[in-house]
């Protein structure tokens, strides 16, 4: 296992949706709401030009011998609330915390960056609770991730920390404020870094060779055998067993497709596949189906949201108004 080390990042980096994402779900929760962050962190291969300002070893943060990480924030975690994996005075509830990953199994083939908190009306500066969070987590080493594209095998601590906040005075517009911070082992402190929001465009290409979905499609069981083996396996007796394991299959096939039948993904392998190019427009046309249901389901629940927030804003001007009468 390679060793866990502070080493200092270059910035963070998240996509434009993500952060979109995190926004919402702040903007559209009851109250105050935290969270975990996964993604990867990167060796960036360093550009040596005789221009370069030489760096004095004084300083073992901008050291030269400090390779150059980028934290990528893919995805994230919100139960709506907060003290989700921690208690009040800021440590870590470890069977919390696995309860919330074990929730999301999707997450466990990403690794953990950190955590994030959001507050309403409140300076954009860490606490004294969240700082003693982000100590405990970065302080379990099985948490620890890979650094990818690194010389030599290297760890590195869940050390990210994302705040988001609203100004104190409440304004008409909505606005939200975001930093991000590290912590340092070494130092016992915070290290503020720059965001860098990745939208499409040239530079967001390399993303493409990284990628993985956070709702991959389901593992379900095909089998490689023939049409004559198949018919006779027909006219046998199905077990329970069996019966219950095809039901299961099309219940998470259904999460991605829904109408789609199990018995079809027999013909989208082997080498009757190539003939079968109607059951994939089948399934994609399904899938699509299930997405468009989604989204109207989301539009649907956003302006119920709204409406209850003209409700409350106009039963907060009656009230407010009553008061000075």
């Amino acid at each position: 296992m390679a060793a866990m080390r502070d080493l200092p990042l270059q910035k963070v980096a998240i996509s434009g949706p993500t952060l979109a994402s995190m926004l919402q779900r702040f903007s559209s929760s009851v109250g105050d709401v935290d969270g975990l962050l996964f993604g990867h962190v990167t060796h960036l291969a360093p550009t040596l030009t005789d221009d370069a300002p030489h760096t004095s070893n004084s300083d073992p943060s901008s050291s030269s011998d400090s390779p150059e990480l980028v934290a990528t924030i893919t995805s994230f975690i919100c139960p709506n609330s907060v003290l989700s994996f921690y208690d009040a005075f800021g440590l870590v509830d470890t069977p919390s915390l696995q309860r919330l990953l074990v929730a999301h199994p999707g997450r466990h083939r990403q690794h953990l960056l950190g955590w994030f908190s959001a507050r309403r009306r409140t300076s954009n500066r860490p606490s004294m609770r969240e700082f003693s969070v982000t100590r405990c987590l970065s302080s379990i080493s099985e948490l620890s991730l890979p650094v990818e594209n690194a010389e030599s095998p290297v760890n590195l601590a869940p050390c990210v920390f994302l705040l988001f906040a609203t100004p104190v005075q409440e304004q008409l517009i909505h606005t939200h404020e975001y930093r991000a911070y590290q912590f340092r082992d070494s130092t016992e402190c915070f290290d503020s870094k720059s965001v860098d929001i990745v939208n499409i465009g040239p530079a967001f290409r390399g993303h493409y060779g990284s990628f993985s979905p956070n709702s991959p499609f389901p593992m379900l069981s095909c089998d490689l055998r023939s049409s004559s083996a198949m018919n006779e396996d027909r006219s046998e007796e199905i077990s329970l067993v069996e019966l219950k394991k095809v039901a299961n299959d099309q219940k998470e096939l259904d999460m991605c497709a829904e109408g789609y039948g199990v018995a079809n993904l027999n013909r989208l392998i082997g080498h009757e596949a190539t003939s079968y190019t109607a059951g994939l427009e089948d399934l994609y046309e399904k899938m699509l189906v299930k997405i468009q249901s989604l989204a109207r389901e989301v539009e649907s629940g956003n302006a119920k949201v709204h409406q209850l927030e003209s409700h409350n804003r106009k039963l907060r001007y009656k009230v407010g108004k009553g008061g000075v009468e």
